[in-house]
């Protein structure tokens, strides 16, 4: 109980300070949102969103999910894209993945960890489309930085591929696509891709260096 209600204190704390800095903040926040972001993130606790991007509540919509997968199949994933995009109208949707990733580091391994080895089955494929890539590398700390972030990379790619992405584009609407990494060790994100528009920015980024990529 005491976990609890310290962070009840700090929920108060957090109130009280936005009060006093704006007084009229939460009635105007609670009328309606308008984020010109969407995050997608994984759901490691190691990553405080708010914390290390600076936004205030209403600026942000945020998906997390293990290892920050956009599977097409999520109808999760998928309901909070097509409410971003559709009816939000977002300008920026980031995907973003971290350094030691548990999910990334699950799926460098043959073992089996039950139900979320069918979650991960996208990033263990990864990970055998770049064998020769990883292989090369000397350390297995290099490996596993790497292939967070061809998980990141990929998806983006996936991301870019949805009929909700699609049918915004084809309407000459946004979002912009990007494509990021959290460095645990030092808070910083890493832009790995950015500013992906639309068909022909998706072909420059990824269907000119397939050896990079692989998709």
């Amino acid at each position: 109980m005491e976990d609890l209600e310290r962070i009840l204190d700090n929920n108060r704390t957090f109130a009280r300070e936005i009060t006093k800095t704006d007084p009229g903040f939460f009635e105007r926040n609670a009328g309606k949102q308008e984020p010109h972001f969407l995050f997608i993130g994984c759901a490691d606790s190691r990553v405080p969103l708010e914390m290390l991007t600076g936004v205030l509540p209403g600026e942000m919509f945020v998906h997390r999910n293990i290892a920050n997968q956009v599977i097409p199949a999520d109808l999760n994933l998928l309901s909070v894209l097509q409410y971003a995009v559709e009816v939000l109208d977002v300008k920026h949707v980031i995907v973003c993945g971290h350094l030691q990733c548990g999910g990334v580091g699950a799926a460098m391994s043959d073992n089996s960890y039950g139900l979320v080895d069918h979650w991960l089955a996208g990033v263990r494929e990864t990970r055998r489309r770049h064998h020769d890539e990883l292989a090369a590398f000397q350390h297995n700390d290099e490996r596993f930085e790497r292939l967070v972030e061809l998980n990141v990379l990929r998806q983006v790619h996936s991301l870019s591929r949805t009929p909700i992405v699609q049918e915004a584009w084809k309407r000459g609407a946004r979002p912009l696509l990007h494509g990021m990494v959290y460095g645990l060790s030092d808070g910083l994100l890493k832009v790995l891709i950015s500013g992906i528009d639309g068909q022909d920015a998706v072909r420059r980024a990824f269907e000119t260096d397939r050896k990079r990529v692989g998709y």
